[in-house]
């Protein structure tokens, strides 16, 4: 009687952590599973959630989204910790305006001024000045500091629990390649799903990326559909998107109709 009369109901771990529905069965399957804390989140959500891009993703003086890849086309400012887009700088530049574009605050080409600025918003706890500070760490030669990955690790964590988006990527990416922590790709996934269903595009395409490594091509170019509607250039990669003939003509057409439309609201 015991026998029959116990396990009616799921257990805890195979509903979503987010939503709180059941996960489909077989489990495995239809969700991914965070590392630190064993919670899963189902395919649900994890495709439904992250389609547009964060607020720090645009020019905060035209508003546009700035063309990816980001860095190649912005600029960041450390006075304000805000990107600014290379049209406006530009503009700003012609306009004899010598100062920051946004804040207006005086900008200093020496390395030594900027660190100080830099490292009093650090002191503050401002989520993407440490963050900025673990990149320039981890590319080194930038700012007079010396390549430290450990150091910038260590400061990314801070950040990403901050809130920083990010450092969520940036940490996604140093477990991916092994770069200041022993490699582990478990938690390069979670970090890189943590920030993809905030909207980073380069997460959102790097996830892809993770699951066409463990021969789930499908999940693969479910990601790679997402990114590329916002405008990733990468993920419409015909010769990626269509590997093993999962995606069909019609699902390529679609995810390369919706990059030129995004490519298209990126100009200024």
């Amino acid at each position: 009687e015991q026998l029959y009369g116990q396990g009616h109901e799921r257990p805890e771990g195979d509903f979503c952590s987010i939503c709180t529905l059941p996960i489909p069965l077989p489990t495995g399957t239809h969700s991914g599973i965070n590392v630190c804390c064993t919670k899963r989140i189902c395919d649900g959500c994890l495709y439904s959630q992250g389609q547009e891009r964060p607020e720090g993703d645009f020019c905060p003086i035209c508003t546009l989204p700035i063309p990816l890849l980001m860095d190649e086309h912005s600029v960041f400012n450390v006075c304000c910790m805000k990107r600014v887009c290379v049209g406006c700088h530009v503009t700003a530049l012609k306009r004899g305006m010598k100062g920051c574009p946004f804040c207006r605050r005086p900008l200093s080409k020496n390395e030594a001024d900027v660190l100080v600025l830099l490292q009093a918003r650090v002191v503050k706890k401002d989520q993407e000045a440490i963050n900025f500070l673990g990149e320039r760490y981890g590319h080194g030669g930038k700012l007079g500091l010396q390549k430290d990955l450990k150091k910038a690790v260590a400061l990314w964590t801070e950040a990403a629990e901050l809130g920083s988006l990010k450092a969520l990527y940036n940490l996604g990416v140093a477990y991916d390649l092994g770069e200041g922590v022993q490699q582990d790709m478990a938690k390069a996934a979670e970090f890189y799903t943590k920030a993809a269903m905030q909207g980073h595009v380069q997460a959102r395409h790097n996830l892809g990326i993770v699951e066409k490594r463990k021969g789930n091509i499908i999940r693969s170019v479910r990601h790679w559909m997402i990114s590329a509607k916002m405008g990733h250039k990468d993920s419409v990669d015909k010769r990626m998107f269509m590997v093993g003939g999962f995606a069909t003509k019609a699902q390529y057409a679609e995810a390369l109709k919706g990059y030129q439309d995004a490519v298209e609201e990126m100009k200024s």
